[in-house]
């Protein structure tokens, strides 16, 4: 037994780093910091968890390149290891993005549940075992619940956590009984063998209803329509390191997790999606998902007054998109979605960064308020352009290769797919307008009123440099973290 929680201790070792990084930032804040100033404590705390992410993606480093304990509890692969870098990346940027947005007194507290919603994040994509996909996914939910609940000066802060803790409930309930009923199917919490036990010439009634329980809750997770009502909320009403961890980090495990499960898992009950073809199975729920998710979530995104809610559908609509890589093969449409998820991951948080540098300059989100923003800060507008841009899909940078690669890649599986391909496309360029109207603020239109808040904050303003530097390069030389994912899954493989 020992020797087993030696094992797993190693396999588990940039979670641990990051337990105690946990530790560490609590213990400064409480003991030592407490009667300081709160941006201090962030930049002191911010700095600890940075310190902690960097020895544990050192960690991740060594790992060997396949390990499993206990059946595929904890699973150790070259892929898993590029996904724990984005995601250990992505908090923190989140976590520095809270130094110049000060809203909390609690700030040991703040980082702290950063760190843990990024543990969690990180067992879900290192696991093969639906109990602990599971136990992960509520140890993420549980902190980023009390995350979008942080800012008390906000009453629409409290509102907002509520409708996502609600929703987020009803979304486990959904899960749990579909996985109970996957596992009552096949005698197994293993992804490979509940495959190997479920698949067959016909889709079993029971079997039906718990792929959808299960597709169902995870659509929650991933705010795919119709499921994605709580986003809008969450992602005004939080703090914006909050929404910007939920929109990025948050969406990047998840949808890692949902391609193990039907990639894997459910890897014999696909049926066919193609146009002409339609066969019940995971595959048609997806297509149907995301088909939605574009239309409805391009199409909201247009009338929305402020650029919070405005990016909240949008990343519906982007959830869409991804969905469109689960249709191809495992590998390509792995591959894929990797690199999807983590550019838009990029894309997304860095406009949360404007976001909060307006919201500190200006006092709110709204479109006036980004009106004059080249004059006030051209850096920040620079960065504002590149990343709506790159989510609109604008070549040279990182969202157009995403899209493409995630298109190429569905229609290498089948040209059938060709519908939602197309549709795909018409969405793009629906998304392009209300992009537009961003950067029309931002570049054409004159500020006409005055500013209500506080300086934007330089930390703000390295943070989007670096994080546009970031999108150009990989959208000049994708191969960056294209060939490294192709690796890693060549390695998988095999």
């Amino acid at each position: 037994m020992t020797v087993q929680y030696l094992e797993l201790l190693k396999l588990a070792g940039p979670e641990a780093v990051l337990v105690c990084s946990v530790l560490a930032v609590l213990a400064a804040d409480l003991l030592a910091l407490r009667g300081t100033a709160a941006r201090f404590r962030f930049i002191v705390g911010a700095g600890i968890a940075t310190a902690g992410c960097i020895v544990a993606g050192m960690v991740a480093g060594t790992l060997p390149d396949h390990a499993s304990f206990m059946s595929g509890m904890l699973v150790i692969d070259p892929l898993t290891a590029i996904l724990k870098w984005a995601l250990l990346g992505l908090a923190v940027v989140s976590i520095w993005l809270s130094v110049d947005t000060v809203f909390t007194d609690h700030v040991g507290e703040f980082i702290a549940l950063m760190l843990l919603a990024t543990i969690g994040m990180m067992f879900l994509i290192s696991t093969q075992d639906i109990l602990m996909i599971f136990v992960a996914l509520e140890l993420t939910s549980l902190s980023l619940y009390i995350l979008t609940a942080f800012n008390k000066q906000n009453p629409e802060s409290a509102e907002a956590a509520l409708k996502y803790f609600l929703f987020g409930a009803l979304s486990a309930a959904f899960t749990l009984f579909g996985l109970s009923f996957v596992y009552g199917l096949s005698n197994s919490t293993h992804l490979p063998a509940i495959a190997a036990a479920l698949s067959g010439p016909k889709l079993d009634p029971l079997l039906a209803l718990a792929m959808v329980m299960t597709l169902v809750g995870f659509g929650f997770k991933v705010a795919a329509v119709p499921f994605h009502l709580w986003a809008p909320d969450a992602y005004e009403g939080a703090p914006v390191p909050s929404a910007a961890l939920i929109a990025s980090g948050s969406k990047v495990a998840s949808f890692v997790v949902l391609a193990k499960i039907v990639f894997v898992g459910f890897a014999g009950i696909g049926g066919a999606a193609a146009w002409g073809h339609f066969q019940s199975g995971w595959l048609l729920v997806v297509a149907v998902m995301a088909a939605a998710s574009m239309v409805i979530g391009n199409l909201a995104a247009i009338v929305q007054p402020g650029v919070r809610r405005l990016l909240a559908y949008s990343a519906i609509a982007h959830a869409g998109y991804v969905l469109i890589s689960l249709l191809a093969m495992p590998d390509l449409g792995m591959a894929a979605l990797s690199y999807y998820v983590m550019t838009y991951g990029l894309a997304t948080i860095g406009a949360f960064g404007v976001v909060s540098f307006v919201q500190n300059s200006r006092g709110g989100d709204r479109l006036a308020d980004f009106a004059g923003l080249s004059r006030r800060s051209p850096l920040a507008a620079f960065c504002l352009a590149v990343f709506l841009l790159s989510l609109a899909g604008i070549p040279p940078l990182a969202g157009f290769f995403g899209k493409f690669y995630v298109f190429a890649a569905a229609l290498q599986r089948d040209l059938g797919f060709l519908w939602l391909v197309i549709l795909a496309l018409a969405m793009s360029a629906v998304s392009l307008y209300y992009y537009l109207q961003v950067l029309k603020q931002a570049f054409v239109v004159p500020s006409e009123e005055p500013g209500t808040g506080t300086d934007g904050g330089w930390i703000t303003q390295v943070i989007l440099a670096m994080l546009a530097g970031a999108v150009i390069v990989l959208g000049c030389f994708p191969g960056v973290l294209v060939k490294p994912l192709a690796k890693a899954l060549q390695l998988v493989s095999h």
